[in-house]
């Protein structure tokens, strides 16, 4: 158990939070549509060149969140059907919601070491995730 909770339940919990931070760095891109205008918001894609760098960091912070989901996803249920309690596995999933949650921090404010890093823990605890239960299942 870490905070109180089952690391099964912890997983379960991290999949949603993941979800949400998805579309965390898009509402900096939104914001930033709505400063340009109608333009950017009748067009979004075609006005994408007008639209601060900030913000266009912003949306490939967003687009590099929808790639990397899919694969904390599919290493946290891989660990919850496999019925990962070690504190290892929890830990895991707690620290890869925190990489991602700064990874777009640093990508908007340019911060290209640090975001670099968010990406590398963020993948070193998704298979980590992944290793768990493979070797569970030997």
């Amino acid at each position: 158990m870490l905070f109180g909770l089952p690391v099964p339940s912890l997983l379960l919990i991290a999949i949603a939070v993941a979800v949400v931070w998805i579309y965390l760095p898009f509402l900096v891109v939104a914001y930033a549509r709505v400063q340009i205008g109608k333009e950017a918001l009748a067009a979004p894609r075609a006005a994408f060149d007008k639209l601060p760098n900030y913000a266009k960091r912003a949306t490939w912070a967003h687009q590099n969140a929808l790639e990397a989901f899919p694969i904390f996803a599919a290493a946290a249920l891989m660990a919850y059907v496999t019925n990962q309690t070690s504190e290892l596995a929890g830990w895991a999933a707690i620290v890869w919601i925190i990489a991602r949650l700064l990874f777009p921090v640093f990508y908007i404010l340019n911060i290209s070491l640090l975001r670099s890093m968010m990406f590398a823990v963020g993948s070193l605890c998704s298979f980590t995730l992944i290793g768990l239960s493979l070797i569970s299942t030997l």
